[in-house]
């Protein structure tokens, strides 16, 4: 609790506690179950099912398969005039597994929402879970606002695992896109003079963004892989991909930045006489607004469980992770705090934090994190 919690307050967040602890060892088990099983984006068939059953079996109303995604979820219960949405994550990294810790994203939701179910009536509250396929890089939840999904909730939260505390996502808005050079293949060393070479166009558009990156704003990131480079050194490559994300402060910026960049494609493009393809893989992530009442309401409670919530750099590099988060919270009121995990030194989206997201300290994080999101919810419900 926190000193200034008055007593009916304080008595609902002891409450919340003792429904997280209650379930504690179950909520530990499906983060365990997810992260020894990672599926990609838009392939969390497991960890969708078992968000699902876990919901069902403390009695909320399951939709799996929910706003016609096969890996999204919705659940509900209660039946209060005001909405809460709790959201859950659960896709992998390629090649890297749960090092970004959407395992314990989907259990922590788990216990939050199960911790609210008890305390929905007193609140006047519709407790309601959204189990959200794709978000690194697919924008799931995206497709579930053109589907209709998170309309009129009264607050939405998740919490996310970080090496630190940090209150106040600040991420940058980012456009996901693929990049496709089509040549034409040849004998290099016989023909070399029939061929297009697609490897040659990807060279001189990496070659433009990286002299582009002298002339960019600070904060801004231009980043990508080559997935596709050719099949065999004396084969001319007929066909490059890759997968390039652009990063700026919000939509306005990142619009400008993204054409500027495709400017450097289309140079490799012009140069080699390969014929460049550019997909959007999503609409564009955006910047995050954040709702100050709750987001002072989860720093006292963060703080009250022995979680001051940093504020120096490291806290201030964290906060900028990118995501689809932050599309929600321009619809509707939002807070997206991170909670620190001892990962050794590691950070997120490496093999180190992936080892992290299970054991001693990820238990603690997972525990820490559904309570304070349930007390800041009674916070926000007990006195609105």
């Amino acid at each position: 609790m926190t000193a200034a919690d008055p007593p009916a307050s304080g008595r609902l967040k002891r409450a919340a506690e003792c429904g997280v602890d209650t379930c504690r060892d179950e909520l530990v088990e499906l983060a365990e179950k997810i992260h020894s099983r990672p599926e990609v984006a838009w392939e969390e068939r497991l960890a969708s099912g078992w968000v699902a059953q876990a919901l069902a079996g403390h009695g909320f109303d399951v939709d799996h398969g929910a706003f016609g995604l096969p890996t999204a979820v919705r659940a509900t219960t209660g039946s209060g005039s005001r909405r809460v949405g709790v959201f859950a994550e659960y896709d992998a990294l390629p090649g890297l597994g749960h090092a970004c810790g959407h395992n314990l994203i989907a259990a922590l939701a788990v216990g939050a929402a199960v911790a609210l179910r008890g305390l929905a009536d007193e609140l006047d509250l519709t407790v309601e879970v959204y189990g959200c396929p794709a978000e690194e890089g697919g924008g799931g939840k995206i497709e579930m606002l053109r589907a209709g999904a998170f309309a009129g909730l009264d607050l939405a939260m998740m919490a996310h695992p970080a090496p630190v505390d940090v209150a106040r996502a600040r991420p940058l808005a980012v456009a996901h896109q693929h990049i496709r050079y089509d040549g034409r293949t040849a004998h290099a060393g016989a023909y070399p003079d029939q061929g297009v070479n697609a490897a040659d166009a990807m060279v001189v558009a990496q070659v433009a963004i990286g002299l582009l990156r002298q002339q960019l704003r600070d904060g801004t990131r231009v980043h990508g892989i080559v997935t596709q480079g050719g099949q065999a050194p004396n084969a001319i490559p007929a066909r490059v991909e890759g997968r390039w994300y652009v990063r700026a402060a919000d939509l306005d910026e990142l619009s400008e930045l993204t054409a500027r960049v495709d400017r450097c494609f289309e140079a490799g493009a012009l140069a080699s006489g390969a014929a460049l393809t550019i997909s959007p893989e999503s609409e564009p992530y955006s910047h995050f607004r954040t709702d100050e009442r709750a987001l002072t309401a989860y720093r006292a409670n963060a703080a009250a469980l022995g979680r001051p919530c940093s504020t120096d750099l490291a806290a201030a590099r964290m906060a900028t992770a990118s995501t689809d988060m932050a599309n929600v919270s321009l619809v509707v009121p939002a807070i997206h705090p991170y909670v620190g995990l001892d990962a050794g030194g590691a950070a997120n989206h490496e093999p180190g934090f992936a080892a992290a997201c299970r054991g001693g300290s990820a238990e603690r994080m997972l525990r820490d994190a559904a309570v304070a999101l349930a007390r800041t919810a009674v916070d926000v419900f007990a006195t609105g």
